[in-house]
């Protein structure tokens, strides 16, 4: 009952969370983690457990998509649908024991993208520059780390963009949202065919992740991001420090 308690505050939170700052996996997998459930199908399960919500958002922004110059949108799409469907497959493949050892590592480069993304992001623009040609394998790359694990990977994408001179992150959501979601998508498709997903875990976290996108929305309006962020961080730093304890 307590882990039941644990999941569904979890994914309640994470949804709000996506639906405000982001970052809503580093709630939902380390909380399936700690109520037992194996590391690479907790990956999956939280996954899947938060797609509907990142599916929600792109419909919400269906009018609002933004063309790469000099790339087709839909080409980064099916590149990064590709790069997705890769990771989730070579998470697939990777044996427990090692992405044990992995995941600290993972929680910190996320933790790192989250906190430092928003700063970075201005300054890799000022000092790089790639060419459009150049989107096609970074984002297959992106949608790697995005089938494999994901954490902070909206951040990572604008970080990336931002080398291509696209720096105005509000008119970059939808895209951000959209490329996500087929990331998703594909490693979704994968982790439901490989028989990865505990279900009943996973649809709890499902109905109270959507719960908490919707609340997110509606309430959005009134909360600080900023403020959010923070608290974002404080749990990822935490979470971090815990899975490396655990390790370690």
């Amino acid at each position: 009952m307590k882990s039941d308690l644990l999941l569904i505050g979890a994914a309640l939170v994470a949804g709000l969370m996506n639906a405000v700052a982001g970052g809503g996996s580093f709630f939902t997998f380390p909380a399936l983690v700690f109520t037992g459930v194996p590391s690479i199908i907790a990956n999956a399960s939280s996954t899947v457990a938060l797609f509907p919500g990142v599916l929600a958002s792109a419909w919400g922004y269906r009018d609002d998509f933004q063309r790469f110059e000099g790339v087709s949108l839909v080409h980064v799409l099916l590149v990064s649908t590709l790069g997705g469907t890769g990771g989730a497959l070579l998470l697939l493949y990777t044996p427990e024991r090692t992405f044990d050892a992995i995941v600290p590592w993972l929680l910190l480069t996320a933790t790192v993208a989250f906190t430092f993304g928003p700063w970075l992001s201005p300054m890799l623009h000022s000092s790089f520059r790639i060419r459009p040609a150049t989107l096609l394998p970074t984002q297959f790359l992106i949608g790697l780390y995005a089938g494999y694990f994901g954490g902070a990977i909206g951040l990572i994408m604008l970080a990336a963009w931002s080398l291509l001179g696209l720096t105005d992150v509000k008119a970059m959501n939808p895209n951000r949202t959209l490329i996500g979601g087929s990331m998703n998508a594909a490693a979704v498709v994968c982790f439901i065919i490989a028989g990865k997903i505990w279900w009943p875990q996973t649809l709890m976290m499902l109905a109270a992740a959507v719960t908490g996108g919707y609340a997110g929305a509606r309430i959005g309006r009134r909360m600080n991001p900023g403020h959010i962020r923070v608290v974002v961080i404080a749990i990822s730093v935490v979470m971090t420090i815990a899975f490396f304890r655990r390790r370690f």
